[in-house]
Parts: structure tokens; sequence; C-alpha cells
């Protein structure tokens, strides 16, 4: 049975004229329905979320289309939406006024008030909390690669930050981010989760940040790392690797492999180096941890998932997606192109046009 796949991506509330971002997700979400599109912690950003799919061909569009309901919302209030994971111009953020993120401001000040930033969560069902942590034990070496990939944040305060992706740098200031240490069953996962909640600095089990983690409302694996994508068709690649990786590594639980070795310290320095270089220059090998080239690490990715993916039917669309990406580039790649000709401005601009084409 094919694995059910779902998409969470954050998008950047702008204005039509200016381009600048703009605080009125309140606005924008007024009488709707807290299900699909919904507040996100700033007023200045929305999150839209896909019911689980089976196919690719579904679940793209069903990106396309919860973008388009987003788009739609919000040209009534005179803005936009950009699929960008920092704001290229200078934004000062504005907390949505809910109990929780209220909460969140008192507690974690100034990297609560900072954080304007847009991600993409892919799920992917498991069978089981004891399959999805093995799932997790598995993926581990492959995540930073995914960022690499999907990196889409060269921008901050209206600077070229030299990172490709420098959200995973403002999103790494909360306490619980990052790779995990193998866990080795559930009930290690659950103590683990268990001793942090303990020490009280979380506010709940929703602050549990891991780069991938079992999803505490759904039977799935939940894989945060990657920058939301400019394009939707990027989003639904990333989905297809994620639902790879996760259908690889469940086959190498059942058959007894065990994971692959490497350290959270190792795996963080892999994801900072892909935040860094993105695409652009070399990456750390998942399998070695010596340096590569990003596309012998990439091709190293789809060749670890290709047999599963196959078996899914998406190696095709795999293959034709990856070189695409290689190709052209990913989002950094593109905005730091249109920044030399067009400005921080131009580069919204054309993240609007392409975020429901």
């Amino acid at each position: 049975m094919t694995r059910t796949v779902g998409v969470e991506e954050e998008l950047l509330l702008v204005d039509a004229v200016t381009a600048e971002p703009r605080a009125v997700a309140g606005a924008v979400l007024a009488g709707e329905p807290e299900d699909v599109v919904v507040a996100e912690l700033q007023q200045q950003q929305l999150e839209t979320n896909t019911r689980p799919c089976s196919s690719l061909d579904e679940l793209a569009a069903e990106i396309v289309r919860w973008r388009r309901h987003a788009a739609a919302l919000a040209r009534e209030e005179g803005a936009r939406v950009a699929a960008l994971a920092t704001s290229p111009l200078p934004v000062a953020p504005e907390l949505t006024p809910k109990g929780r993120y209220l909460r969140m401001a008192r507690a974690f000040g100034l990297t609560t008030q900072e954080q304007l930033t847009c991600g993409c969560h892919v799920h992917v069902g498991v069978d089981s909390d004891e399959e999805g942590v093995a799932v997790l034990d598995r993926i581990r070496p492959w995540l930073a690669p995914l960022l690499a990939l999907t990196a889409n944040s060269p921008l901050w305060q209206g600077q070229d930050t030299g990172y490709a992706g420098y959200r995973h740098q403002i999103w790494g200031r909360w306490p619980t981010t990052g790779p995990q240490e193998v866990f080795g069953s559930a009930a290690r996962y659950h103590a683990t989760v268990d001793s942090l909640l303990a020490t009280g600095t979380l506010l709940d089990i929703g602050m549990v940040y891991f780069d991938a983690r079992l999803s505490a409302a759904h039977p799935t694996v939940e894989v945060r790392i990657a920058d939301v994508c400019q394009d939707a068709e990027d989003a639904v690649l990333l989905a297809a690797l994620v639902r790879g990786l996760v259908e690889t590594a469940a086959r190498e639980w059942a058959d007894g492999r065990p994971p692959p070795e490497g350290s959270a310290a190792q795996l963080r320095l892999a994801a900072w180096r892909a935040s860094r270089s993105g695409l652009r220059d070399a990456l750390v090998h998942p399998l070695t941890h010596r340096p590569a080239a990003a596309r012998e690490v990439i091709e190293a990715l789809v060749a670890h998932v290709a047999p599963a993916v196959k078996d899914i039917g998406d190696l095709a669309l795999v293959r034709a997606g990856v070189d695409r990406v290689l190709t052209r580039g990913n989002g950094a790649s593109r905005q730091l192109r249109t920044l030399a000709s067009a400005g921080p401005a131009g580069v919204i601009r054309e993240a609007v046009a392409r975020t429901t084409a």
C-alpha cells in the first residue's frame, strides 16, 4: 500500500503595490474555517495544509489549489502571497495575538519577536510509532541535502546574508531544533520528548522542533528542515523525496539493517553547510561525512531512494525534478539573480508570480 503524503507550506503576505510584508493575516482569515489556510506566528504570514494524498498528481493539485485560495483571500485585503522563506525587504514582524503565541513571546523574547520565516513540512504516513522512530533514526543523514535542494532564503532584513538558506540559522535559535541522536525505540523517543517537556522550558509538545519528528496530531513522520519552495513543482519533488526516504528507511528497519553512523554533531554541521552553500558550493556527503560537490550529494540522495521511489511509481518525476533544480538552481539562486537586476522588491514580485503559477 502506498504511503500517504501531505504538505504544510508557510507563505509570506506582502503588499500588492510596494511588495513590502504586510501584517494582515487576521483580516485575510476573517471568517475562514481554521483547517486548511490558517494563521501562523506572525501576522505577515499564512500556512496552508494539504490533505493526505496517495499520488503526486493529487498532491500537486492540492498544493496549487490552496496556494491560489490563499492568494485570493489576500487579494481582498490588497495583499499577495509569496513563497519566500524569509523577507527580502526589511520587516518588523507583528505577532499574531493568540494565547499560545503571546506566551511564546513572553517566554522566548527576541527569538519570538524576530521569527518571521516560512518553511515546508512534509508528512508521510507510518504504521506505528515504532516504525516511525525507526524511520527517524535512518533518515537523519539525508535531511541536510533536502535543505540544500530547497534553500530559498538568502536575504534577511534587506541584506544578502551570504547563506543560501538563512532561515535555518534563524530557526536554530529555538531550544529544540536540529538533528537528534539515534533513539532506537519509540519508548526512548517518547522518554526524550517527556524529558524536554519536564524542564519547563517548552510551552508544549508542539515546540519539539526536531528536523524530523513524530507528528503529535497525525500518524506520520514529519520532516521540517526544508525552506518553502517558490515553485509548486519543487514542493512536490520535496514530498516525493521525503516519501522515498521514509519508505527506504522502513524497509531497512524491516530487514534488520541498523541506522547509519553519524553523530548529531556531525549532522548539525552538515545542515549548517547546506544552509550556507545550498547548491552553489561543496556539501558534507551523508555517507562519508567528507566534503563533496553538491551535485554528487544530491545524486547520492536520489540513488539511495531510487528502489523505493521506483516501486511507488515516482522515479521519473524525481529524476526530472532533481535535474531541473540542479540545472536552473534552487530558490536562493533565483533570488540572487533577480536581486542583481531588480532589487529586493523585484525578488518579491517574481516570487508572487511563481507562487500561484
